[in-house]
């Protein structure tokens, strides 16, 4: 891997696991740890703490933190 290439946290709390992969085998590293170990269910996840980071960051991005509530809502 790669020290410019970002890793990201994944955690499986049914195997009480936790590594890190690089961002671009993200996608490929959950499914295959879900296949083999819990049948294809999703329990390995991008640790929820990045995760809510990631769309904290996204929101304040696109503006939404910005935007005024809609009438009745």
């Amino acid at each position: 891997m790669s020290t410019d290439e970002p890793s990201v946290p994944i955690v499986c709390d049914e195997c009480e696991t936790e590594t890190r992969v690089p961002l671009d085998d993200l996608a490929d590293a959950l499914d295959k740890h879900n296949d083999q170990k819990h049948g294809g269910e999703a329990v390995a996840e991008v640790d929820p703490a990045i995760k809510d980071r990631l769309a904290d960051l996204v929101a304040e991005d696109l503006g939404l933190f910005d935007e005024e509530p809609a009438e009745g809502a």
